[in-house]
């Protein structure tokens, strides 16, 4: 890592961090990209490695906030991040055995549904004093482990996953499950984190780098975030947009490699 690098990787951190203090979701998916065409990251591979990493010291940061606020349910959040671990332990490693090429075209995929869900019209509704049971936990138990497999695969946070699964499985409102989703993010960011660690694709200095600027970013996105609230809808709009564009050019990329 040359001091250039360091640099792109803190002012990536940071760049994600704000996209996600301003809305709420769907930045960490852009991390991946960033490390490998803009800090120089060598690897597929190593990028969602040190990526998953990220995603979940970011998590754990968020989920403090909410915690506070007392809109975590843990129940849920336990159930659906528990079977989910499995999911991303399966998925991650699946995903070390696909070739760089197709992991990035599909990563790419991935990317354009991300930017479709951010489009979608807010839920509302829900029992915010909803309480956990045994058709709940069933039901949580298996979309964790279908959305914990997706966060697995690709290295991402999987909250355009995680939060309508709590409401489908729980019935609990949006707020609540996105405060609960973080534990599930932080928990399968790092169980993607340790099996790319497991066999050396984790760059432990890109990572603390993007997770400080991450930090800063977070605190700046969430006060630029509350001053343009009533913007947000064109504002993510915007950020779909940009995030298909982006996919667009990891497609280019990869063909063109």
């Amino acid at each position: 890592m040359t001091p250039v690098q360091d640099i792109a990787a803190l002012f990536s951190g940071g760049g994600v961090g704000f996209l996600l203090g301003m809305l709420g979701g769907g930045g960490s998916v852009l991390a991946v990209p960033l490390l490998l065409y803009v800090v120089g990251v060598p690897g597929a591979h190593a990028a969602i490695g040190t990526s998953a990493l990220g995603v979940g010291a970011n998590a754990l940061t968020a989920l403090a906030g909410h915690a506070r606020r007392g809109t975590v349910k843990w129940p849920c959040a336990i159930v659906f991040s528990l079977a989910g671990s499995a999911g991303a332990f399966a998925g991650s490693s699946l995903g070390r055995l696909v070739p760089p090429g197709p992991l990035m075209l599909a990563f790419a995929a991935a990317m354009v549904l991300v930017a479709v869900s951010m489009l979608r019209p807010a839920a509302s509704g829900g029992d915010p004093d909803v309480h956990i049971s045994p058709p709940i936990a069933l039901r949580l138990a298996g979309l964790g482990l279908a959305a914990g497999m997706a966060a697995g695969f690709f290295g991402i946070g999987g909250g355009f996953l995680i939060v309508p699964g709590l409401m489908a499985a729980a019935g609990m409102p949006m707020l609540n499950a996105i405060g609960s989703s973080l534990v599930s993010v932080a928990v399968f960011g790092f169980t993607t984190a340790a099996t790319y660690a497991w066999h050396g694709d984790v760059l432990w200095d890109v990572a603390g780098l993007m997770i400080l600027g991450g930090a800063a970013g977070s605190a700046l996105g969430v006060w630029t975030g509350r001053r343009l609230a009533a913007r947000r809808s064109a504002l993510q709009r915007v950020f779909a947009a940009f995030i298909v564009a982006v996919a667009a050019y990891v497609v280019w990329r990869t063909l063109g490699a």
